[in-house]
């Protein structure tokens, strides 16, 4: 579900990156790329990135303004997760964590599948 701009060659001057809308909305804030919950503090205006996420993400999903995941689906946790939480997620972009980078100002757009690079 990736769009072609989406290369790592073209991270510096911006990008699109296509998912599955999982919880409708726009946020935009700074890019945390996530591997361990409690590796790195979140605030309101970050946007959670991860490959997927469980359980013990949930305290660190609270805090961000939108998460983006490179897999799952509709039914997925980051997806149900989000809706319970009332913010914006795409999920299913297959590389998000490779193409944007830590501390990235980024806008999800939740509604139609979208991450842009601000």
């Amino acid at each position: 579900m990736t769009s072609e701009k989406a290369t790592s060659d073209n991270a510096q001057k911006g990008y699109v990156i296509k998912g599955m809308p999982a919880s409708p909305g726009k946020a935009r804030g700074i890019a945390r790329i996530i591997k361990d919950p409690t590796s790195k503090e979140v605030s309101k205006n970050t946007i959670l990135v991860a490959e997927i996420t469980d359980p013990s993400f949930v305290p660190i999903m609270a805090k961000s303004a939108a998460i983006v995941t490179d897999y799952g689906g509709i039914t997925s946790h980051p997806a149900i997760v989000a809706r319970e939480l009332g913010i914006p997620c795409v999920v299913g972009t297959e590389n998000a964590t490779e193409i944007i980078k830590d501390g990235d100002l980024i806008e999800v757009d939740g509604t139609n599948g979208l991450v842009k690079k601000l």
